[in-house]
This record gives structure tokens, C-alpha cells and sequence, in this order.
């Protein structure tokens, strides 16, 4: 070993209270380190042959290191490089970098908060323009009404994830858009390579643009109901389509507030804190708690994959799980449950009238493409069920071996 050097890719070093994140911002692979090891991870960055390495941490911090398996983690954390390979080519310089810098200028700011106060305003004179589950039904057609709250989401979800990317790029990071499949649905997600090698204080505006979108988005649309009034006061046809995306922006909102998933708000909520993985550290703890309970130890997994911090704060993390159950039940009793009766009853009449008629093909058609979406959720998921248990006996192989 002596003598030998390592090749390590370009990291960042980002202090976060008594610890060190460290990570590459080519592949946002990243790992939080003490400080007496990221100090000893610069200095192989620097150069520093291996034995030489040892020999100035037993120095410094008056213990010996295990030099090889400190090199054997940073393997498995990709942080090292093949010594032949050429290093990693410096990114390119990050597209439509001023349009975020715009996008969140003092000037765009005075903009957003003047479409709030204006929405604000204008709902307090006119209460009909609150989001409600009735909104949703803004035409007869229960065809053409789930077309256009399925696909005109479209647009505003990528507003919703636009908005993420600028946040990011505002900040010279690497962001972009990733369309995913989960079962019968596309989702649309922003990846922010390169976010936890910035300042903790600059994450929470890439985490709470998709929010402040919709908050725009929410008072545009409202106001633009207002203003497109007939004659006699009532909402025209442009009015009751605003409010009924509207009532979806809202119920997007709403959703980021379930902190039991990896929503906007957790990662506001486990930055604030300082927790690094403590969406499953804290399900870990759950876990072991209840294998404690039933005295099956066996059960449990290891702590100590977790930093200090996600476990302090994941003992007591449950309220806030318990706050996104009961976000979710005020989503599915306020919402859910009324769109999901009034569909169904306007359905039925339609159906059960005796009339053949365009409402009856309307409402057949659409209970027809209901039922279409179900079953194929119902085959997609039993489908990925199976895989998971076929891949399973493999995967445990692979660890045994």
C-alpha cells in the first residue's frame, strides 16, 4: 500500500451540523460522513498516498484507521474511479440558468404575491369561486369531463414540475424532467442531481417551487372564472373549466401535506431537521418497535444504517405520519367520496332513464372507459405482484452468495 493513490472522482463537501454530505454531482450519489472521515476522504482526493493517509489521521485524531475498509466504502458509494479511466468531463453549463434566476427574481415575486392578494380579494367578495367537489362537473358530458380532468392535468402538473427544474437550475444544478410509469398512470418527477452539495438554506425553494406554482396556478385560474362572468353573473363555459382544473390544483396541494410519503413538504420538513433518510429510518423504528413488542428480535433490522439524527427524529416522527392518514381521509371524505357519488348518480340517471339518448351513450361510454382503467389496474398490479415474488428467491441468492 505504500505509496498507492486512489482515484476519486470530483466531490462535494457540504458541512451539515456535526456532519459532512458528501457526494457527486454527476450521478447524485451521496453519503454523510463524519467529520474526521470526510477530512480524511479530502485529503485522498488530494493526492495523499494511502499509507501516508493513515499515518496523518493517527496523527491528527490520536486513533488508527482501517484504511482498506474506508476505501471499500467508498467503492460501494461509486465515489472512486478505474486509475486508468479518464476523469469525469466537467458538466456543461447548465441551460436556461437566468430563466430560473427570472422565474424567481424580486420582480416575479411581487408578481406571484399579486395574483395571491388579487385571488384572495376577489374570493372573499365572491365565495362561489372556493374549490368544491361540485366544480368538477363543469359540462353535462361525464365523457368529455373525464377527458379533460384527466389530460388537462397534463399541463399543469409539468407547470407544477417546471417550476421544481428553474428552482434547480437557478442554482447551476443539473435539473430535469422524468416521466415514470406507475401501473396505470404517468408520472411525471423532477430529478435535482446535485441539490445536497448546496447550502442547506438554498434546498427549500427547489422543494417548495412545485407549491408555489400551484398557488399561482390556483389564483390565475380563479380569476380568470371571475372575470369571464355572462351577463347575468353566472359562470361561463371558460369560468366552469377554470374552476374545475382549479379544484385539482388544489387537491394537488392539499396532497403534499401527507408526510407518511416522500412528498414536497417531507423533504422540506426532513432538511429543516437535518435528517437524511428519515422516511425509512423512521418506518425502521416502527418496525423494530413492534418486533420488540412481540419479542421476535430476529426481526429487526439493523439501526445503525442511519445516521443519529434520522433516528432521534424518527422516534418521534409518528404525529406527523398519523397527520398525513388524516390528510388523506379529509382527501378521500371532502373529495373523493363526493366527485365519486355525483358521478355515479348523474351516470345512473343517464343509464336508467329508458331514454336513448346522447346523455345515455355519454354516460355508457364513460362508466364503459371507468371500468376499462380499473381491470387494467387490477392486471398491472397483480402482474407486478408476481414479479416482485419471482424476483425475490433471486435477490436472496444474491445476498446469500
Amino acid at each position: 500500500m505504500s505509496g498507492f493513490t486512489l482515484a476519486v472522482h470530483e466531490l462535494s463537501f457540504v458541512p451539515e451540523g456535526d456532519e459532512v454530505v458528501v457526494g457527486r454531482l454527476d450521478t447524485g450519489s451521496y453519503a454523510v460522513f463524519p467529520p474526521d472521515g470526510a477530512e480524511l476522504l479530502k485529503r485522498l482526493t488530494e493526492g495523499m498516498a494511502l499509507d501516508e493517509a493513515a499515518a496523518w489521521y493517527e496523527e491528527t485524531f490520536s486513533e488508527p484507521v482501517d484504511v482498506e475498509d474506508f476505501v471499500a466504502t467508498l467503492h460501494e458509494l461509486g465515489f472512486v474511479r478505474d486509475a486508468d479511466a479518464a476523469p469525469v468531463a466537467p458538466a456543461a453549463p447548465v441551460r436556461f440558468q437566468w430563466l430560473g434566476r427570472a422565474a424567481f427574481s424580486p420582480v416575479a415575486w411581487a408578481c406571484y404575491l399579486a395574483v395571491l392578494v388579487a385571488w384572495s380579494v376577489t374570493v372573499s367578495a365572491h365565495h362561489d369561486l372556493l374549490p368544491a367537489p361540485s366544480q368538477i362537473f363543469f359540462v353535462k358530458s361525464l365523457l368529455l369531463v373525464q377527458l379533460v380532468i384527466t389530460f388537462g392535468q397534463v399541463p399543469l402538473l409539468l407547470a407544477h414540475e417546471g417550476f421544481h427544474i428553474l428552482a434547480g437550475r437557478r442554482l447551476g444544478l443539473p435539473t430535469k424532467l422524468r416521466l415514470s410509469n406507475r401501473l396505470t398512470y404517468i408520472v411525471a418527477e423532477t430529478q435535482t442531481n446535485g441539490l445536497m452539495s448546496v447550502d442547506r438554506r438554498k434546498r427549500y425553494l427547489p422543494f417548495l417551487a412545485g407549491m408555489v406554482c400551484d398557488v399561482l396556478v390556483l389564483g390565475t385560474l380563479g380569476l380568470i372564472a371571475e372575470n369571464s362572468r355572462d351577463g347575468d353573473g353566472g359562470f361561463s363555459l371558460t369560468g366552469r373549466l377554470c374552476l374545475a382544473l382549479a379544484f385539482t390544483v388544489v387537491m394537488r396541494f392539499v396532497w403534499q401535506f401527507q408526510l407518511y410519503l416522500r412528498t414536497d413538504l417531507y423533504y422540506v420538513f426532513a432538511t429543516a431537521l437535518g435528517c437524511h433518510d428519515l422516511h425509512d429510518a423512521s418506518k425502521a423504528l416502527l418496525r423494530n418497535r413492534f418486533w420488540r413488542l412481540v419479542h421476535r428480535p430476529e426481526r429487526q433490522v439493523d439501526e445503525g444504517q442511519w445516521t443519529e439524527q434520522d433516528r432521534k427524529v424518527g422516534t418521534f416522527y409518528g404525529p406527523f405520519v398519523l397527520l398525513g392518514f388524516c390528510v388523506l381521509a379529509g382527501i378521500t371524505v371532502f373529495a373523493s367520496i363526493p366527485v365519486t357519488v355525483s358521478y355515479f348518480r348523474l351516470a345512473a340517471h343517464a343509464v336508467g332513464s329508458g331514454r336513448i339518448d346522447s346523455h345515455f351513450w355519454d354516460s355508457l361510454l364513460s362508466l364503459c372507459l371507468n371500468a376499462a382503467q380499473t381491470t387494467a389496474l387490477i392486471v398491472l398490479s397483480r402482474r407486478k405482484r408476481r414479479e416482485q415474488r419471482r424476483a425475490a428467491p433471486t435477490s436472496l441468492n444474491e445476498r446469500v452468495n
